[in-house]
Parts: structure tokens; sequence; C-alpha cells
């Protein structure tokens, strides 16, 4: 459905004599038709700015994208017709009901009459809100207005949905209830999925992954296949002096050790064998330890040595 060739993006300088900024460099991935694939990535990484660019919003300064065979260079309006788009922030009317707010939108794609009317009624019921269909927006719940908003990308049947942090500013049951909507569209439909997160709860519920930092695509594969390669277990210890205690643990058990935002962390088979072992070995300068099986944030420090949430630039 998608493919993504050498894509690179650089925008202009921010003032006159400087360098243009490099958002995205030389990223390649390809989404298969019913898949539900995941941009994960912090601040700054390239989601936003791949995003645009997909959704045709953006023309990239070199490499290419097809969707559905399409060039999106040179066919952006053919494409858009295949597309159905939810960006971050919310576009609904709230002073609408949910379904004038789709009326208004089947009539920007030339659907009028019993037919849209019809299609209004098939979209209210796929998200489970035909009985609201009266109701303002601005009386929804803000899990029942992202659900709005999804039978609004639906309405004139796209083969592909972009969802540009589709659970933002909802609670986690509402989360959960729009991803078994997503799940559904998929199965039911064979609906392409493609979003961009930054929580890790919701990047685990993806076929698969695509990992940015800093503009490159840093890990590929499923969670299970991502999590699979650090292997073991990841240790993390509390000290006083943790960079003096990950040169005394490497030295003492000749194994890699490393030290981020203050903290001790290792990575090591039969952890839970290792921290007794640990604790011996340095009795008093070890104020706690924790351990945890690898989650995808433990695959983005071990690829790129930073927490998923320290970068504070925005792409």
């Amino acid at each position: 459905m998608i493919e993504v060739q050498n894509l690179s993006f650089a925008y202009p300088p921010a003032e006159r004599g400087g360098k243009p900024r490099q958002a995205l460099k030389g990223v390649s991935f390809s989404v298969g038709r019913g898949e539900i694939f995941g941009l994960l990535g912090p601040n700054g990484g390239g989601k936003t700015t791949l995003f645009k660019i997909l959704s045709t919003l953006l023309v990239p300064s070199g490499g290419g994208v097809r969707i559905a065979g399409r060039d999106a260079g040179g066919e952006p309006h053919e494409i858009r017709r295949l597309l159905g788009v939810a960006f971050q922030s919310p576009s609904l009317d709230k002073k609408l009901t949910a379904e004038e707010n789709l009326r208004h939108q089947g009539h920007l794609y030339g659907l009028y009459g019993a037919e849209l009317k019809t299609r209004i009624a098939e979209m209210l019921g796929r998200v489970g809100l035909r009985e609201r269909a009266g109701d303002l927006v601005e009386n929804l719940s803000g899990g029942m207005a992202r659900r709005v908003e999804l039978a609004k990308t639906l309405l004139h049947r796209p083969v592909l949905l972009l969802l540009d942090e589709p659970s933002t500013g909802l609670d986690p049951g509402a989360r959960r209830d729009l991803w078994d909507h997503l799940k559904l569209l998929r199965a039911r439909d064979g609906v392409t999925v493609l979003l961009t997160t930054h929580l890790m709860e919701e990047a685990a519920q993806c076929d698969r992954l695509a990992l940015l930092h800093q503009g490159e695509v840093v890990a590929l594969g499923s969670p299970e296949q991502l999590t699979s390669e650090i292997g073991g277990d990841v240790i993390t210890v509390h000290a006083h002096d943790p960079e003096s205690l990950r040169a005394a643990i490497e030295e003492r058990f000749q194994c890699s050790a490393t030290v981020l935002d203050g903290i001790v962390r290792i990575e090591r088979d039969a952890g839970h064998q290792f921290i007794p072992q640990l604790v011996t070995a340095f009795p008093g300068k070890i104020d706690a330890v924790s351990l945890g099986k690898p989650t995808l944030e433990d695959v983005f420090i071990h690829r790129t040595g930073h927490r998923l949430w320290d970068e504070t630039m925005t792409d």
C-alpha cells in the first residue's frame, strides 16, 4: 500500500545565511495492505514531516513515495481520494451535530442526497454512534468525538487511513475503544492504517513499527521482533555515583553497562540471578535496583543512546 524509498526533506534556514534543517534523511520502509503500521519517535524525530509528505501536504526534497501504486509527487489529487486523514488537532465543529459534521465532509467529496445520508448512517454505525447522530459534538465525550472524527475520515471509503497521534487527549478507556474500532476496520474492510505515536502501549498494538530518531529509521519490525533483539532482562540501578559504579560493574562482571539520566542500565540474561551478585559485590553503593523485560523504549535506548521522550525539538 505504501512504498517509501530513500526519502529526505529539509526545511529552509530559519534566518538568512543559516543552514537548512534536515528533517528526514534517507527514510525507507513499506506498508502492506491491511496492515496497522506505526511511526514511533520523539518530537523532532521526523514523524510529523513524514506524515505531511504521506498526506501530500509536503513535497519531499529527495527520494519518493508511492501509495497504492501511484506516485505521491506526481499524482497528489488521485492519491487524496484514496486517503482518510485525521490530524492530531481535532477538525470537528463542536457547534454542529455528529451527523452535520459528516454531511459537510461528504459535500467536499461530491456526495449528496440519499447516497450521502446512507453513508453517514453506515459510518456512524461502524463507530457505534448511530444513536448519537443528532448530538452536538461539544456534548460528546473525548472518546466519542474521536470516533466521529474517524467516521468522518471513512466517509468516502478510503483504502488508507493516516492518523496523527490518534489517542491525543483520550483517557485509557477511550484509547482502548478507538483501537478496537481500528482493528475491526482492518478485519472487516481490509483498511490499511498508518499512525504516528509517542505512546509505547499504543505502538505495541501495531503490526509493525518504524522507530524514527533525528530523521532516520533506527529500527523496523514487529514489536515482538524489536524487543527480542535485546534479549534477557533490563536491570536499572540507582546509585549516588552512577559513573563510578558503572565502571566497577564492567570491570567486576565483564559486561556492558551504561548510564542514562543518572541511572545505570544493564542488559543481561537471567537478571533475577544476577541482581543478588550485583548487590553483594557493591554493598552500600546501590540505592535501588529494578528488573524488567525489554520494552520498545529499551529498543530505542539500545539503538540511539537516548530515551524516547528526551527530545525537545519539533519536526
